[in-house]
């Protein structure tokens, strides 16, 4: 994995390198003048361990693939990123991308084929899923950081993507007010957040409440067993059988597992349970789950200097 020219010791912001200056192997240190030592495991170099954010570590390398378009046969990613960036990922070719939360690679693995030099990282040891998924690219480059400290030089990225994350730091604006220093200036900054309508049922709310207190790997397997235990009558309501609209009335109201069924039937039913138990683990397991409003997003935006910006439903 080649180093990539923005990267910085996180104390000392200096240029960090290994003893070939260029690539990054598994017996690697990244050093940085000052005598910082960064260690590479796996072909990964460590900036953090995983804090706050183990339950993502464990899901997404669980479920390395599950998202994945070249998995799914979908354009279903690809679909969402070129939404999110206004329609069209043609913006991204040559360009150069942050990605901050890159879990396994759903999005990275689109931002690659589309052209762009991909920079991606997370808290978690989803790195080394997104690893796993991505590094075949020459214009790939993954670490494990922290939003709130960043081994990148400021200014230096055409977009910054961080899809699917805010609503899990500490303090989202903080977090939006740290992405905002990597863009160039007039580059785009792309985020999503969840809305006051997340759907939040009793049964969610209670069953976090509970797993949050178990240690992760106890919860990650606390409900994928809720999930398992469910996904049978779940799989009942996929059919446009008479009186079957009945039955998923019931479950949208009592049962805590996500269910596509609706909104990707493309998917068929063996991906929809795999997309159900890896979004119920998600919506489960998440330490932080903030709700934030667009006129809160846009005072946000507007204290980080941002002057245009463009809403979309996702």
């Amino acid at each position: 994995m080649n180093i990539p020219p923005e990267l910085v010791c996180c104390t000392h912001r200096q240029s960090l390198a290994t003893g070939d200056g260029k690539r990054v192997d598994d017996s690697d240190v990244l050093r940085c003048p000052a005598g910082c030592a960064i260690p590479v495991v796996g072909g990964i170099p460590r900036f953090v361990t995983d804090q706050y954010a183990t339950a993502f570590g464990l899901q997404w390398n669980a479920f390395r693939k599950t998202q994945l378009d070249s998995y799914t046969g979908t354009t279903i990613s690809r679909d969402r990123l070129a939404r999110c960036l206004g329609g069209s990922l043609d913006v991204l070719q040559g360009k150069t991308v942050l990605e901050v939360g890159c879990g396994a690679g759903r999005f990275t693995e689109v931002m690659l084929a589309a052209g762009a030099r991909v920079c991606a990282c997370d808290l978690s040891n989803a790195v080394e899923a997104n690893y796993a998924n991505c590094s075949q690219a020459s214009n790939y480059f993954v670490c494990q950081a922290d939003v709130r400290q960043l081994p990148f030089a400021k200014q230096s990225f055409d977009f910054v993507v961080c899809l699917g994350v805010i609503q899990h730091t500490p303090n989202p604006e903080e977090t939006m007010a740290e992405l905002a220093k990597y863009i160039k200036p007039g580059a785009s900054l792309v985020i999503d957040h969840y809305s006051y309508n997340y759907p939040s049922t009793r049964p969610r709310r209670v069953l976090r409440k509970l797993l949050l207190r178990l240690p992760p790997r106890m919860a990650k397997a606390a409900a994928l067993a809720i999930g398992r235990l469910l996904l049978p009558f779940h799989k009942l309501s996929w059919s446009e059988k008479r009186g079957r609209w009945r039955l998923r009335r019931l479950l949208q109201k009592v049962s805590p597992l996500l269910d596509y069924y609706e909104a990707y039937p493309q998917l068929g039913r063996k991906l929809l349970a795999e997309w159900a138990l890896l979004d119920t683990h998600d919506t489960l397991t998440d330490y932080y789950k903030h709700l934030r409003s667009v006129d809160e997003i846009e005072q946000c935006l507007t204290a980080c200097g941002f002057v245009t910006w463009k809403f979309i439903t996702v």
